[in-house]
């Protein structure tokens, strides 16, 4: 069998990922998956119901009072929306279920709707990552799980995140987000641990039980510490908006170099004393590499324009090439 970052056999020269493994068979693992994403899709496409829409609404609004001063109300109706269905109401998720299992035919997805009766909020901190799972410790006590990644988007070490877990029907402690899946950046690393530092000498409840109990409580504190629902750290959205204004002041536009940027920090973690060096050297990447129309600008015109030396400017344009190698 050929790993994922292992040169393809057609001899491309591409990693095995980039080029034919979407083109092997469809496995019965793909077919489960189909069916897993297939079940979270149509329960929240059907519910909640019209006849518990203005209960939902009524919900809703109580977690919109405490919380909209912190938070995008698109995003905290994604958190009250789940908080409902599985803390609220799950009697709605348990009828769905109860009706799902008669339309099974396969023991697999009848076996895995048994293991799906009770969702469970996780607060968690990634410690690994490898192709297919993220490896995470509960913020309270020891459990660690296997959380199934949802995109191939970088996700670095030492990250939290919140969202609610299933069992993805394999043997261990493997699970997938039912929805909303959110990371945290690290600049609030902090508030979630002093929020984990409260549940210290509580051993007497399950972290599921605790969590269900304190979740507003969560989501205000980091409200208090300045969260607002961004994925970036003030420091990395920093950078992004130095390069996307210069784009924008020089009449370009480039998604895929944007995309690049945000994937680059992520991932790499780059110790920068400045934003507008790691802005700088994204620019000389992008315009090197075509990611946009070229502009009439010299290497030191695109250096003086951040206010940075060409040395910086370059150091961070070598480090993109570099990080863009390793992918490919």
């Amino acid at each position: 069998m050929v790993g994922r970052n292992e040169p393809c056999p057609c001899g491309s020269g591409k990693k095995y990922k980039k080029c034919c493994e979407s083109k092997q068979s469809v496995s019965v693992e793909d077919v489960q998956t189909e069916e897993m994403e297939r079940l979270l899709q149509t329960f929240y496409d059907t519910y909640p119901e019209r006849k518990d829409i203005q209960e939902f609404i009524s919900f809703a609004d109580t977690w919109k009072s405490p919380l909209r001063a912190f938070l995008p109300e698109e995003m905290i109706e994604a958190i009250a929306l789940d908080e409902f269905f599985f803390h609220q109401r799950s009697d709605i998720w348990e009828s769905y279920i109860e009706k799902q299992k008669k339309k099974q035919v396969r023991p697999s997805i009848l076996g895995l709707l048994d293991q799906w009766a009770e969702p469970r909020v996780f607060i968690g901190e990634v410690t690994a990552v490898d192709e297919t799972y993220m490896t995470a410790k509960s913020i309270i006590g020891d459990e660690v799980i296997q959380l199934w990644k949802e995109s191939e988007k970088p996700v670095p070490a030492g990250v939290h995140f919140y969202c609610f877990i299933l069992p993805d029907g394999t043997e261990g402690s493997h699970y997938l987000a039912v929805s909303s899946l959110i990371f945290f950046p690290t600049d609030h690393s902090e508030a979630v641990k002093r929020f984990a530092k409260k549940f210290d000498n509580m051993a007497e409840k399950k972290p599921s039980e605790l969590l269900k109990e304190q979740t507003m409580t969560f989501w205000q504190q980091l409200g208090e510490d300045g969260y607002a629902g961004g994925e970036f750290t003030e420091f990395e959205a920093g950078v992004l908006l130095e390069a996307v204004d210069f784009l924008e002041k020089n009449g370009r536009d480039s998604a895929a170099l944007v995309e690049l940027i945000e994937d680059f920090l992520v991932e790499q973690q780059p110790n920068a004393r400045k934003e507008v060096a790691i802005a700088a050297g994204a620019i000389r990447y992008g315009q090197e590499n075509e990611l946009f129309e070229p502009l009439q600008m010299t290497m030191k015109d695109i250096a003086e324009w951040f206010g940075v030396s060409p040395s910086s400017m370059n150091k961070y344009a070598k480090d993109i090439a570099q990080y863009v190698l390793e992918q490919n």
